[in-house]
């Protein structure tokens, strides 16, 4: 199923990437309007940090294109597309004895005119911005000190104070406990950018989302709004048997093994 927007920030054409000649992506294409919430589903394996990384210039596509405001990623500068793009991912970064805020103010260099000139905005920026993410508290604690959790909204802060057009999210959740995960989808949901997320939690992803690409195997099998999910295409996917209920406009989701696999695994023959 596919969707049609008007003046995409972001357009991606025939997208293929293979490793070590091993197919990992082919013929993934879709597009995304600018304040635009699109959420990546999948299992594992499915394809999509790879996609992920290939929408912030890290593995270069084999084939197809990936254009950001109708420009070829690959075409523009690094500091260029630092300031239209930031990423949140799963592995954090060597911190180098910095502090929370350190962390944080690493978000503000590809808008100074070097590294050693700081701006008078940027502090007001990293302070709100931390305050924001109620994160402030940990300004002078060392970021090797922080709980997972502490530390992927250090992350988030860092990615926010570089004010970017559109923020790249690898499964942004993780780590976070039940409140701050509802907290984080409501902060993400009211940000001004267009955002682009990985998640495993379809009830989350559906409560984020204005926007799903289901990925199975490399490959595209939908493109659709989180409340056109149905039973069918989420056992073709994910292998598992699904109820869909609704609590508003938002589905929830429960989901049961397939017989087979419950046979399977109890190594006793199907009826």
């Amino acid at each position: 199923m596919s969707m049609t927007h008007s003046t995409p920030i972001l357009a991606v054409h025939d997208l293929a990437w293979a490793a070590r000649g091993v197919s990992i992506l082919d013929g993934i294409g879709f597009s995304l309007s600018r304040g635009g919430r699109l959420v990546i589903v999948g299992r594992n394996g499915a394809g999509k940090s790879s996609l992920l990384r290939c929408l912030y210039r890290v593995n270069r596509p084999t084939a197809g294109r990936v254009l950001l405001d109708g420009a070829d990623i690959w075409q523009m500068s690094g500091r260029a597309f630092a300031c239209k793009v930031a990423t949140v991912l799963q592995e954090m970064p060597v911190d180098f004895g910095l502090t929370a805020r350190e962390i944080v103010e690493l978000g503000r260099l590809p808008h100074r005119r070097s590294a050693f000139a700081s701006e008078a905005a940027d502090g007001e920026i990293v302070g709100g911005t931390m305050a924001r993410l109620d994160v402030d508290h940990l300004a002078h604690r060392a970021f090797a000190t922080l709980s997972g959790g502490e530390k992927q909204r250090v992350m988030l802060a860092r990615a926010l104070v570089q004010e970017p057009d559109l923020l790249i999210l690898d499964e942004p959740t993780n780590h976070l406990d039940i409140r701050h995960r509802l907290e984080l989808v409501e902060l993400l949901r009211a940000l001004p950018i267009t955002i682009i997320a990985t998640m495993h939690d379809l009830d989350l992803a559906a409560a984020f989302g204005d926007e799903m690409l289901v990925l199975s195997a490399g490959r595209l099998a939908a493109h659709l709004r989180p409340d056109a999910l149905t039973p069918e295409l989420i056992r073709a996917a994910f292998d598992v048997e699904a109820e869909i209920s609704a609590v508003g406009d938002v589905p929830r989701f429960s989901f049961a093994l397939p017989a087979k696999a419950i046979h399977s695994l109890s190594g006793e023959p199907p009826c």
